[in-house]
């Protein structure tokens, strides 16, 4: 009897046993999923141009800087910051008691050098002196008068005159200072050549500028829409402090723009073969500096995950530097509902 009641236990057990297999296996069996609906993009070369977004200063086209020709004590400064200023008008001016003095002392000079050489002159002709006298007579004659020609410039450039209509931007010099030869006492903006806006840039993305090219720019002192400029000047050496090259938008007349104010400037430049790939915005997840995450999918519509590298972001798409190829078809809606390994019924975003 007990050994009859322990086969029928065994037999209990081992069925008990294949009925729990069978139960954890059906229930750890994958359930077919139905394709999860999810709209579909292909891969593109990112387009051939861009635009670039930089940050400048207003100036007047012309910015003058003026000084005296010749060192002295300043006598006079007629105009302050600000002020306009019609063309040839005097703006400032040195004491000219001791300029003045040096000119009647050479024209003094000058007169007495010329009799005598008339004087050395005739008495050569009549043989009573030589040729050497008269030769250095001739010299002196001569040096006096390029003493009087300098005297006269040095009265004439005794003050500073407006070389065109303007305003007076800087103002460095008072009365009573001494002043030398060189020095920036004033600078003058030049109304009549107009506004740029001045941009400091990058080598790569100046050698992309040209002369002429069309811009918007945007000064909020002035007004919120964008004002269209062309590029008018660009420099032809880096400033040595910054490594940068300035380039100048040219604005069109506005009463309302003053040198010094700030704006910014949107131009187009030829991207160049950057091979970029760009795809839509709503395709990425996982964003994290500078890298993001694309679903792609095989032909057989099974989504894989994949990272890429981001580039340029704009209103709806993103630029993907490495990681796709074109022509990739990837999701590009519906990724937060997909993982990784999942079946899609593809739908064609409207374009």
């Amino acid at each position: 009897m007990m050994a009859g009641f322990g086969r029928h236990y065994l037999v209990i057990l081992a069925s008990i046993s294949l009925l729990g297999c069978t139960a954890t296996e059906a229930e750890e069996a994958p359930k077919n999923k139905d394709p999860i609906p999810a709209a579909i993009a292909v891969a593109q070369p990112a387009s051939d141009t861009e635009t670039l977004t930089l940050p400048g200063t207003i100036r007047l086209r012309r910015e003058t800087v003026l000084g005296f020709t010749t060192s002295g004590k300043v006598a006079s400064v007629r105009y302050e910051e600000g002020d306009q200023v019609k063309r040839g008008t005097v703006l400032a001016a040195l004491d000219t008691s001791t300029v003045s003095a040096d000119l009647e002392a050479a024209k003094a000079e000058q007169d007495r050098t010329e009799a005598q050489y008339t004087r050395i002159d005739s008495l050569y002709k009549d043989g009573w002196v030589t040729k050497a006298q008269l030769e250095q007579s001739e010299a002196a004659m001569r040096a006096a008068r390029a003493n009087v020609k300098a005297s006269r410039f040095a009265s004439n450039t005794s003050h500073i005159h407006a070389p065109s209509a303007g305003i007076i931007l800087t103002r460095n010099i008072d009365a009573g200072q001494i002043v030398s030869a060189g020095q920036a006492a004033l600078v003058l903006g030049e109304t009549g050549k107009g506004f740029v806006l001045r941009v400091p840039m990058t080598d790569a993305d100046a050698s992309r500028i040209r002369s002429g090219m069309r811009a918007l720019v945007k000064i909020k002192a002035v007004q919120q829409e964008p004002i269209e400029a062309v590029v008018s000047e660009k420099d032809g050496r880096a400033d040595p402090r910054t490594g940068t090259f300035e380039v100048s938008f040219l604005l069109p007349a506005n009463g309302r723009l003053r040198s010094g104010q700030l704006g910014t400037v949107d131009v187009q430049v030829n991207r160049g073969d950057s091979g970029a790939i760009a795809i839509p915005s709503t395709a990425i997840f996982g964003i994290r500096s500078g890298e993001g995450l694309v679903f792609t999918v095989d032909d057989k519509n099974k989504v894989s995950q994949k990272a890429v590298v981001l580039g340029p972001l704009t209103d709806d798409s993103v630029e993907i530097e490495s990681g796709l190829s074109e022509g990739q078809i990837i999701v590009s809606r519906g990724v937060e509902d997909l993982r990784d390994g999942d079946t899609i019924k593809p739908i064609r975003a409207a374009k």
